[in-house]
């Protein structure tokens, strides 16, 4: 299995390190300065499951070729566009892509550069950010990814993803292959949202909130309104899923922020139509009481439109 990693940042480096480190056929797409960085120093993993420093295969997109069997995107939503073009010339006859983005809205876009055939479902969960030095530091022991195929995939899509599960299990990362992908989306989906909204709206942690006289049931207003949103789109949380959902966003004194609030505190751009709008014109679609989420969605738009401002001043 040769496998095309787009980036070599925080998370598409991280996974696509254990991947190499794995003996996987790995190669990174990147940029020029990346590329001789990685060329200097080797792919650099700080981990309290264990550091590493490898030597690792990258190409430039004006040189890469359609060689692969997989492509791991890991990309930001608002990166999306931008590396869609940049792996085109990737995609051989049988190559299968495997993005790892949070939400739903992208398998869409991606289906219609590339077809229903290739793009698989995913979704991956870690803690893990590119230091100033070009490192991946990664913040916990959490490190999952879970993939699966969908509806009108290549034939041999199931099998690929077992070898790339066996792979990751040689470096002590979990990687199930799910039978029903698009719902383990939807419910990490679900989760998001919920705390992406309600933490960004209120810039504070999920026990800041519940601390308040309101926070609770204000949380549990944007959870309802996400959850009917994916009830309408056929893919109900299960009874499961609701109740790591609710262990998540209702511990009082938890520190629990969305990576999306943390983007916000350092002035960086946002995936909030990707995440909280995406999942807002679900809710209204479905009918429900969409009020907290078009606050949130609001308010992050208003930040958006600030930084703008601030960029072009």
């Amino acid at each position: 299995m040769k496998v095309l990693v787009l980036g070599a940042g925080a998370v598409g480096g991280y996974f696509g390190g254990r991947l190499a480190q794995a003996g996987a056929d790995v190669t990174f797409l990147v940029r020029p300065q990346r590329a001789r960085k990685l060329a200097q120093a080797g792919l650099v993993i700080k981990s309290p499951l264990g550091d590493a420093q490898l030597s690792v295969r990258t190409v430039l997109e004006e040189t890469v070729r359609p060689d692969y069997d997989l492509a791991i995107l890991s990309c930001k939503a608002y990166d999306l566009d931008a590396s869609i073009v940049s792996i085109d010339a990737a995609m051989g006859p049988n190559t299968l892509i495997l993005p790892l983005l949070n939400g739903m809205a992208h398998l869409a876009r991606m289906e219609q550069a590339f077809g229903s055939a290739r793009v698989l479902g995913g979704t991956c969960h870690i803690a893990s950010t590119l230091d100033a030095d070009g490192s991946i530091r990664h913040l916990s022991q959490f490190q999952r990814i879970n993939c699966g195929p969908r509806a009108g995939n290549h034939a041999h899509a199931k099998d690929l993803l077992q070898e790339l599960a066996q792979a990751y299990a040689r470096v002590s990362i979990e990687c199930g292959v799910s039978a029903d992908i698009e719902q383990d989306m939807w419910e990490k989906f679900v989760l998001l949202a919920s705390l992406a909204a309600m933490t960004c709206l209120m810039r504070a942690s999920v026990g800041e909130i519940l601390s308040t006289g309101d926070g609770e049931a204000l949380m549990r207003e944007a959870l309802s309104a996400c959850a009917t949103a994916a009830g309408a789109a056929g893919h109900a949380p299960r009874a499961e899923s609701m109740r790591q959902t609710e262990s998540m966003l209702f511990v009082r004194g938890s520190a629990f922020t969305a990576s999306m609030l943390r983007d916000i505190e350092t002035g960086g751009r946002v995936e909030a139509d990707h995440i909280v709008g995406d999942m807002l014109r679900h809710a209204r679609a479905a009918g429900a009481d969409a009020r907290m989420l078009a606050t949130a969605y609001c308010h992050l738009q208003a930040y958006e439109a600030r930084r703008r401002r601030g960029a072009a001043a």
